[in-house]
């Protein structure tokens, strides 16, 4: 222990000069990866919370202190130790490492950028400067222990490098900087991984064996046949669900692997099967949610980290390398993350012509970053084929693999019946239930799954059922998907699961029979694949029984899907017919016979080739996110409160509940901790449930101090 140990990081107790060392230890190791300066990243590392050795800031850790009436931010504060780096061009790399590593630093959300502060507070230096010839003496200290040679600097030496980084980042042109990428990544790593740093550190950047895969040959996966070794640096397989396509397009990477898919129950799905793939390898795998959710693996939680640079492969939604087009906080280090990988987008979905647009704005940047991008489909109308083939340089770049019809012919496996309402399924249900299947039936909304699941529980209380959506605490939406795979789809009695759109993709479960609401074609098509899918020499050709429900009436029930779409899907099915594998492209064509162009360039932070918006700066949060609701808000049900206020990284993450943001609405209370998520009512929640938005109301506190 040394006098500097009392000058701390966080509130959690860590030491400053700990948490210098631990950044500029990963920032190194980042940069041996990227090509880049590995003395620059050591020093900027060390240098970007200096300006926590403030009393300003010490003063603001400690519990009940007050927070000033202006802002102190420390990171212009570790700016004045700009002179300790005696090169101009040395020292503006360090401005990009330092200068908005929090803040963007123009047009911040809250005015709190370096460019805002300086021009909305004419005392900006002299306030973050107060006592400087005192405390950057335990700076200077804290940066020679950790190695550097130091010399004193003076306030009027602070002052000019205050200046220096105020007229650098306001000429800055736009750009994407990898410098500020690098840094924000060295942080995040090294503030979240705790003791377990010295191991992430070792696995940084581990490009994955994947032999694995090219050692599974067999008759009933047709893909598995087929070379992946084709030259072209890009790829498109369009194949049934069943087919193969995981492991062809796993088959296709050669460096690090980022792996989309739609929902968060894919992702799990696939975490948990690569993870079993490659458990004797050492590759690093780390599931990504819209909150970094967390996976419980044996009775432990597993870290995940929403920026974890030089992962082996990350499994994640589209929607977060969409952050790099949008230009959202932390997208330098997403972009320097991807910079030449292998991206798999697994089932585009197009439900709209905006998320088309986004789709393709997506791989434009991907493209842009040298990545090697693999498309996986069985549902992608030929209008968005041909423009995806296009946008990646076309057959001489693009390795093209599609199943003949004859091999098609055999995935057919459902027959479709066309209803007008869910009753008339009835009699079927009660024969299914009798012959033992298992049943799964499928709504579009949250709150029509939770109804129907609490009327199948009257109307059939000895039959084991159970329900999952998106809106339960995290930890229990682990457990559900736990006990979907390993309980309801192993049964061999009859039983019912109640689901939304999350069972569609990736979720290796093999029902009986649906019965589902209308939903667009593709996505359909993604949940007939849940039925009749465990594949076996006996079962080819064997048809199970899929029922789906007219489209409603109203606008507002058929959300969140368009309702056109939902008929044009309904009307190009052929009622009591098998669903010929064949004309899947027919059926998706005739739905979606055209992409309308929707103009979202304004929205993005890349236009045209190049990059359009100023270096150093982010965007709080795009509007086209918040039109397609990618970016949900959380909630905690008020018997967590304290546990949550109380509780680390990881126990608050599994207490979230992801809900749609127009809960903002309500007038709940905020947790001023982790997410800021609003506070429930006890009533709000149920374990079986999950999220009732109906008593999500400040009447139905326990506590009147919520109210």
């Amino acid at each position: 222990m040394n006098r500097y140990d009392r000058i701390l990081a966080k509130s959690d107790g860590t030491p400053l000069q700990l948490h210098l060392q631990e950044v500029a230890e990963t920032a190194v190791l980042i940069a041996q990866h990227t090509g880049m300066d590995v003395e620059l990243a050591r020093k900027g590392a060390l240098l970007h919370d200096i300006g926590k050795a403030s009393p300003l800031f010490q003063s603001r850790l400690k519990e009940g202190s007050t927070m000033p009436s202006k802002p102190f931010r420390h990171e212009i504060a570790s700016l004045f130790f700009l002179s300790l780096l005696t090169s101009e061009e040395d020292r503006q790399v360090v401005i990009r490492m330092i200068a908005a590593h929090h803040k963007s630093i123009y047009k911040d959300v809250g005015d709190k950028g370096l460019l805002d502060l300086d021009d909305n507070d004419f005392r900006c230096f002299e306030r973050h400067s107060k006592g400087f010839e005192e405390w950057s003496a335990d700076a200077l200290g804290i940066l020679s222990l950790c190695g550097w040679e130091t010399h004193p600097i003076s306030l009027e030496d602070a002052r000019r490098s205050y200046e220096e980084a105020v007229d650098y980042c306001s000429r800055l042109n736009p750009n994407c900087s990898r410098w500020k990428g690098l840094l924000m990544a060295a942080d995040h790593l090294a503030s979240g991984m705790e003791q377990y740093t010295e191991e992430a550190l070792r696995k940084l950047f581990v490009v994955p064996d994947l032999a694995y895969y090219e050692n599974r040959k067999c008759d009933l996966y047709p893909l598995s046949l087929i070379a992946a070794d084709d030259k072209r640096s890009h790829t498109l397989v369009t194949a049934p669900t069943g087919a193969g396509k995981t492991d062809f397009l796993l088959r296709r990477c050669r460096g690090r692997v980022f792996y989309t898919l739609p929902f968060q129950a894919s992702i799990n799905a696939m975490y948990d099967r690569l993870k079993a793939d490659l458990k004797d390898t050492d590759a690093q795998i780390y599931p990504l949610h819209a909150a970094s959710i967390l996976k419980m693996s044996d009775n432990r939680y597993e870290r995940i980290l929403p920026r974890h640079i030089g992962a082996s492969i990350k499994v994640l939604t589209p929607h977060q390398i969409a952050a790099v087009a949008f230009g959202l906080k932390g997208y330098e280090a997403i972009a320097l993350d991807l910079k030449g990988c292998d991206v798999i987008l697994d089932e585009i979905h197009t439900y709209t012509s905006t998320t088309q647009a986004m789709v393709l704005k997506i791989v434009e940047i991907l493209i842009m970053l040298g990545c090697h991008v693999h498309v996986g489909t069985a549902t992608m109308p030929s209008v968005l084929y041909d423009q995806l083939l296009a946008l990646l340089g076309g057959k001489d770049e693009v390795y093209e693999v599609k199943l003949s019809d004859e091999i098609l012919t055999t995935f057919d496996r459902h027959v479709v019946h066309k209803v007008e309402a869910r009753d008339e399924t009835k009699p079927f249900i009660t024969k299914a239930i009798e012959q033992k299947q298992k049943i799964l039936f499928v709504c579009n909304q949250v709150k029509r799954a939770q109804q129907l699941f609490q009327e199948l529980g009257e109307v059939y209380p000895q039959i084991p059922m159970m329900l999952i959506h998106s809106r339960f605490k995290r930890e229990d939406r682990a457990r559900l998907e736990k006990k979907l795979k390993e309980e309801y789809n192993q049964s061999e009695q009859a039983c019912f699961v109640v689901s939304t759109q999350v069972v569609e993709v990736s979720l290796d479960i093999s029902f009986d029979l649906m019965v589902t609401e209308c939903a667009p074609i593709d996505a359909l098509i993604q949940r007939f694949g849940r039925i009749n899918r465990r594949r076996t020499a006996e079962s080819i050709g064997t048809m199970k029984p899929i029922y789906v429900i007219a489209p409603p009436e109203e606008e507002k029930e058929a959300m969140p899907y368009d309702m056109e779409v939902l008929r044009r899907s309904y009307a190009v099915l052929e009622d009591d017919a098998i669903l010929r594998e064949k004309d899947v492209q027919r059926l998706m064509d005739t739905v979606y016979p055209e992409i309308p162009r929707v103009d979202i360039e304004w929205h993005t932070a890349f236009q045209k080739g190049e990059w359009a918006i100023k270096e150093l700066m982010h965007y709080p949060k795009s509007a086209l996110l918040d039109l397609l609701d990618i970016s949900s808000a959380c909630c905690v049900v008020e018997s967590d409160r304290l546990a949550y206020i109380q509780g680390n990284y990881i126990s608050r993450t599994m207490l979230e509940i992801p809900v749609p943001t127009a809960i903002r609405f309500k007038g709940l209370a905020l947790i001023e901790e982790g997410m800021h998520p609003y506070l429930i009512p006890d009533k709000a929640y149920d374990p079986a449930l999950g999220y009732v938005e109906e008593y999500a109301a400040p009447q139905h506190y326990k506590s009147f101090e919520m109210i």
